[in-house]
């Protein structure tokens, strides 16, 4: 898996996830909606057999890489 980051600014995050489908997306967008510092992730795939997801995350509060690092942390600790 390769991620590409498309767009970031102080509260939004938009990246491109090579390599994966909906079954992480849509992991990793539920476990970021569920962080209260969130107030929107989602992600959309153009074509499933020939395009990239990207997913967006805008922050209420903090930087939104490090909110999607934390949904990582947090989809890790579950996992074990």
């Amino acid at each position: 898996m390769e991620i590409k980051i498309l767009k970031e600014y102080k509260d939004l995050l938009e990246l491109e996830i090579i390599g994966e489908n909906n079954t992480l997306c849509n992991v990793l967008r539920n476990e970021l909606n569920n962080l209260e510092d969130v107030s929107f992730a989602s992600y959309h795939i153009k074509h499933p057999l020939i395009c990239h997801p990207v997913f967006a995350v805008e922050s209420k509060k903090g930087k939104p890489r490090k909110l999607v690092l934390d949904a990582v942390e947090s989809l890790k600790a579950k996992a074990k």
